[in-house]
């Protein structure tokens, strides 16, 4: 656990957000700290620290290299293309990982974790960026550049370094600065000896939905669902392309294809003083996630901080949070809003889907083997451990034609058998938590929030996210748009400069009429 150091002189000392998840540890309320939940902001703390927010993960057999799975994480949201001039780099003092656990004692087998090194070359010359058009990683014009580590760190802690100085693809600051970012994107994929490969930059946000689901569930009215709440935005992504051998247990991905993958950030505390900062003390975990919407729609807001302290072991032995899978709160407030049924009784399928993958062999009550990891050959049922996390079954051939509802239309190589990108997972989350793995589709509410797709396409090969948007989200708005002159260039027009000159000039002649009054005035 991590302990603030002492203030002296003029520094004042804080805990950053790892120390205060540190804190709730030390309460005792729920133990140590690993998986998660689709989390745009789902917890207060990790709200105020986006760098290190954990978005959504993304797991499965890579459809045009079908003997390599790949994993994607996504952190920082709602980056507006616009935001500069710092853009959105990656935190230098954090470290981002991607776990896997191949035997489901809900601990990580393997964890791949990446750490980054800035290279600033601005220093007190500009605050640009970059100062012309980039070309290349190497580009002269990227005055700010980012490098990256990738470790692979085994089961006792020991770890082999995969990638050293990895070349991250940076922020999009604009069609004019980077006209082809397919390009640096290109250059930023880096070949791992053994066939894997990573690639780390910035692309489309992946997720679509309509997060006006917060807002009473849609204003107590569906006909109003259909805006992609994350339309324009971007983040930040690693992706990792790796065999399936390396992911299986015992190295056979034949007779032990299931595995549970999350992703999660550390940090230290920090002590801050004016215009630096220092890291100190334990690594502590601020965020996770493995399935979707899990933090955000499942877990109270009492226990989102702790549960994005949490590893995946400590998961079943949380009664609160047990008590919230086994009776969720959305299927009751869809009854109260639309007067939809919620299913009754313990919700034991829910268990299968969050918290032990669906399988016969536990006794759960959806009639199907697909991705518990106790379906694995090699794995002692007996060590086996409910938790958190996304699992996927290796061994299901990507379909020819993905469809966006997963599972739920047949189609077992998506959602919630690990997750590819076109998963739509409000719908079919939605649908689960209404109880339409056991009990069908529920028809009231099959239309979901008639967002069924990125409004960017997802790519065909490895990385497989979509290019960064690089134009302003609200570029459609036509009460904050300046037009150009005739002429070009740019500027206001001349009847516009001419009236904010005539402002300025009437409120300099009124401030020294006032100043003036005041000098003549009687001193009390």
């Amino acid at each position: 656990m991590s302990t603030p150091l002492t203030s002296r002189r003029a520094t004042r000392v804080v805990a950053a957000l790892a120390a205060v998840g540190a804190t709730a540890l030390a309460t005792g309320l729920f133990g140590t700290s690993g998986a998660g939940a689709s989390s745009h902001r789902e917890a207060p703390l990790i709200a105020g620290d986006p760098a290190v927010d954990n978005t959504d993960v993304y797991a499965f057999v890579s459809p045009d290299h079908q003997d390599t799975v790949t994993l994607i994480a996504n952190f920082s949201p709602f980056q507006e293309p616009n935001g500069g001039p710092n853009f959105y780099p990656w935190a230098t003092d954090a470290r981002y990982d991607l776990n896997v656990d191949n035997d489901g004692d809900a601990r990580a087998d393997i964890t791949y974790r990446f750490t980054f090194q800035n290279d600033d070359r601005r220093g007190k010359s500009t605050f640009l960026y970059n100062n012309g058009v980039v070309d290349s990683l190497d580009d002269e014009n990227l005055l700010f550049r980012q490098t990256y580590t990738l470790e692979l760190v085994d089961q006792r802690g020991a770890s082999t370094k995969l990638v050293q100085k990895g070349k991250v693809a940076p922020s999009n600051t604009g069609p004019k600065s980077m006209p082809d970012y397919a390009a640096l994107r290109d250059q930023a994929i880096t070949q791992i000896q053994g066939g894997a490969k990573a690639y780390v930059g910035q692309a489309d946000d992946s997720f679509f939905l309509d997060l006006r689901v917060f807002d009473l569930l849609y204003g107590a009215d569906l006909s109003e669902v259909g805006q992609d709440t994350l339309k324009g935005f971007n983040s930040n992504t690693i992706a990792l392309q790796v065999p399936k051998a390396w992911l299986a247990l015992k190295g056979d991905a034949k007779r032990n294809p299931v595995i549970g993958v999350w992703g999660d950030t550390e940090r230290r505390s920090m002590e801050l003083s004016p215009g630096r900062y220092r890291a100190h003390g334990e690594w502590v975990q601020v965020s996770r996630l493995g399935n979707p919407l899990v933090n955000e729609v499942v877990v109270p807001a009492g226990l989102k901080d702790t549960f994005n302290s949490l590893t995946p072991d400590q998961d079943g032995k949380v009664k609160e949070l047990v008590d919230r899978v086994t009776n969720p709160e959305l299927p009751q407030l869809v009854e109260a809003i639309y007067k939809i049924p919620a299913p009754k009784g313990r919700r034991d399928d829910l268990v299968e889907i969050f918290l032990t993958g669906i399988t016969t062999k536990l006794g759960g009550p959806i009639k199907a083997d697909l991705n518990s990891q106790v379906n694995n050959a090699d794995v002692d049922k007996r060590k086996f451990v409910p938790s958190e996390q996304l699992r996927l079954n290796m061994s299901v051939a990507p379909a020819a034609d993905p469809n966006r509802l997963g599972v739920l239309a047949k189609d077992n190589q998506g959602f919630p058998n690990g997750r590819r990108l076109t998963d739509d997972v409000l719908d079919i989350g939605l649908q689960a938590l209404e109880g339409a793995a056991v009990n069908g589709v529920v028809e009231a509410l099959a239309a979901g929030d008639k967002v069924d797709a990125n409004e960017n396409a997802f790519e065909k090969k490895f990385p497989y996210v979509a290019l960064p948007n690089n134009t302003a989200v609200n570029a459609g708005a036509a009460d904050v748009a300046i037009k150009p002159t005739a002429g070009g260039g740019g500027l206001p027009t001349a009847p516009l400069l001419s009236g904010l000159l005539a402002i300025l000039l009437i409120g300099a002649g009124a401030w020294v009429l006032r100043h003036r009054a005041q000098q003549d005035s009687p001193t009390e």
